[in-house]
């Protein structure tokens, strides 16, 4: 085992820094030591790094939450793992103590911490991690395949929350990473038609192939009547994947329809028509994160069922990872796998 390794730091407001550190080692009878197999660049990391920043993180933190790792050595309260396993890792780690984990809500945790933002990540060669935030997952199954496991397990929780049944109608607004896991998964349930809201002719093309049926340009096109010609009376699911469309989803629902609120944007804000909601019966939901799926995600990934290799458009050395960050600022990539 070396004494360091190289690491991508958040070093200061708008800036990510590679340096050698010391490789970390297990302090706690509850911790994994884990060598990073893959880890992928999330928009959240860019909110992170942006001037000033969209979303919070720790300074001096070791970034990167999506990320896949061998086991090397665990400590001595740990069960279920042992070296040599491939595990994914659900960075929300939660207390378990208060009100909302004893709810049974533990994405609603008041504790909660997450590795790669708050404290040090998969952006590295090793990672140290709590068990309890680790599951295991087939070795057969790629580590560039296996590092989704953390993104696609929050699109599960709110897939659940959806209920689509076969054959209805999906409006999916944007074909970022999130909105094309919404279009695989919502099309592997059975949706009828899935049209794709998206302004950019690079992923336009993604979301045809990830199974959407019609892809609408709003810049040039009428969304409202795309989806009432298509469907007559309105989509069935109608899901915000950017952040900040919540207006947009009351005029694309049927009455009856369900609307799921799933991007974030801190910033954004709706003048809306409350009484559409109440008129028309909408139900309205948003999604927070993975709330005990990453099981169910692990069996998709398993499965096979979905195509995500499609959706890697960089494959990097962690030396490398400013370009993919480059690459994503540019609006030209969609998954940047990193391999430390």
């Amino acid at each position: 085992m070396p004494e360091t390794m190289l690491a991508a730091i958040f070093s200061a407001p708008g800036e990510l820094t590679l340096k050698e550190v010391p490789v970390p080692t297990i302090k706690k009878a509850d911790e994994v030591l884990l060598k990073v197999e893959a880890a992928s660049i999330c928009g959240t990391d860019l909110h992170i790094l942006h001037v000033p920043p969209g979303h919070p993180g720790t300074i001096g933190a070791i970034l990167g939450h999506e990320y896949v790792g061998e086991v090397l050595a665990v400590g001595d309260e740990v069960k279920g793992i042992a070296p040599g396993d491939r595990v994914v890792v659900d960075p929300n780690v939660t207390c378990g103590n208060c009100r909302y984990c004893k709810m049974g809500q533990p994405n609603m945790c008041e504790n909660m911490t997450t590795l790669g933002i708050f404290i040090d990540g998969g952006f590295a060669e090793y990672n140290v991690a709590p068990a309890r935030a680790l599951h295991k997952i087939s070795k057969k199954i790629p580590p560039e395949i296996a590092v989704f496991a953390e993104p696609l397990s929050c699109v599960v929780n709110a897939t659940q929350k959806i209920a689509l049944h076969p054959g209805e109608t999906v409006v999916v607004l944007g074909a970022g990473p999130i909105g094309l896991y919404f279009t695989m998964l919502l099309k592997a349930a059975g949706a009828g038609k899935i049209i794709v809201s998206e302004v950019s002719d690079f992923r336009k093309q993604y979301a045809l192939t990830c199974g959407a049926t019609r892809v609408v340009d709003p810049a040039r096109e009428d969304l409202v009547a795309v989806v009432m010609d298509e469907t007559g009376i309105g989509a069935d699911v109608v899901v915000d994947a950017v952040g900040c469309l919540f207006k947009d989803t009351l005029n694309l629902a049927r009455r009856g329809g369900r609307i799921l609120l799933f991007g974030q944007n801190q910033n954004a804000r709706a003048e809306i028509v409350q009484n559409t909601i109440t008129r028309y019966e909408l139900t309205v939901m948003g999604s927070f994160i993975a709330k005990y799926t990453f099981p169910a995600t692990i069996k998709i990934l398993e499965s096979g069922i979905l195509p995500l290799d499609k959706l890697i458009t960089h494959r990097l050395s962690l030396q490398e990872i400013e370009k993919g960050f480059a690459a994503m600022r540019k609006g030209e990539a969609i998954e940047v796998v990193i391999t430390p």
